[in-house]
């Protein structure tokens, strides 16, 4: 059952401002983000704000911003050839010290050996010369889903402050209960399409006759077969599981794909568990 049109407006109007803290932290992860500011940005007494927010996104706002900083830091290392001491002032570290030891304390190694020898670097040999074997993947077939959530359009890896804002809109709008089945549907490849025009859509598994009110959007993934990889580990390696997804295993399964974007679904959370223990299954979808 619904919440009463009161209690969703003031759900609506506390999520509003908690939204307008997270879009301010996500564009200022390189500046020393005050706790009364946000207090100011989110509308909200100093003295109660945090507990608001700590109480709404399930982490307090030092919680998030270090998860931000280290998830983006990360991507970093992997994807640019810029020096270790300069991702870390990016975020916010001010010097390779501080940054080395904050992440080595959240990844299990410093950045240096995440960079050359971490999680991305086994899947870095030739195409030639990759195994078939290399990930879990297999073929299932999927009922329709449904799903209550917000589009988002930039850089995929900006998507989860979306994820943040539409779990707030779902739980206070009555949709679901919990965050156990949250998908991201990925319409363009980040290889071919500007990264300010990705399109992407962060929602939750709702029954298939759930109403939403704006700014929540219905959206729709055909039920079918889908060949199904589970990646283990953190957000910034998905992209090499893609390559080897797309450029080694369906090619060999001889396998053709359905003319719909492919999807992620995430078992857990990065709010509370280790980057490497992060589990996502990426489901392309294919011809019957």
């Amino acid at each position: 059952m619904k919440p009463c049109k009161e209690t969703q407006r003031l759900w609506v109007n506390y999520h509003d401002r908690m939204e307008r803290v997270t879009d301010y932290i996500l564009h200022n992860l390189d500046k020393d983000l005050d706790l009364m500011a946000l207090a100011d940005i989110a509308c909200l007494s100093p003295y109660h704000w945090h507990r608001v927010y700590a109480g709404m996104t399930g982490e307090t706002i030092k919680q998030t911003v270090k998860r931000l900083r280290l998830q983006f830091a990360g991507r970093d290392l992997i994807s640019t050839d810029l020096p270790i001491e300069e991702i870390g002032k990016r975020y916010g570290y001010p010097n390779l010290q501080s940054f080395t030891r904050i992440f080595a304390d959240h990844f299990d190694m410093p950045p240096g050996e995440y960079r050359h020898r971490g999680y991305h670097t086994v899947y870095d040999v030739p195409s030639s010369e990759r195994d078939a074997n290399m990930y879990d993947v297999e073929v299932k077939t999927i009922d329709a889903l449904t799903l209550a959530g917000l589009p988002h359009k930039g850089s995929y890896m900006e998507i989860g402050g979306k994820f943040e804002q539409a779990v707030g809109l779902c739980i206070g709008q009555g949709a679901i209960k919990d965050m156990i089945a949250m998908i991201g549907v990925y319409f363009d490849d980040p290889g071919s399409v500007a990264v300010e025009d990705l399109r992407s859509f962060a929602g939750a598994v709702v029954a298939d006759d759930q109403s939403v009110d704006a700014p929540l959007e219905i959206s729709k993934i055909d039920g079918g077969n889908y060949a199904v990889l589970t990646h283990k580990g953190p957000y910034g390696e998905l992209s090499k599981a893609y390559t080897w997804f797309y450029g080694t295993w369906i090619p060999e399964a001889g396998h053709e794909f359905a003319d719909a974007p492919p999807f992620e679904k995430y078992l857990n959370s990065p709010r509370d568990t280790a980057p490497g223990d992060l589990i996502t299954e990426i489901h392309v979808p294919l011809k019957n």
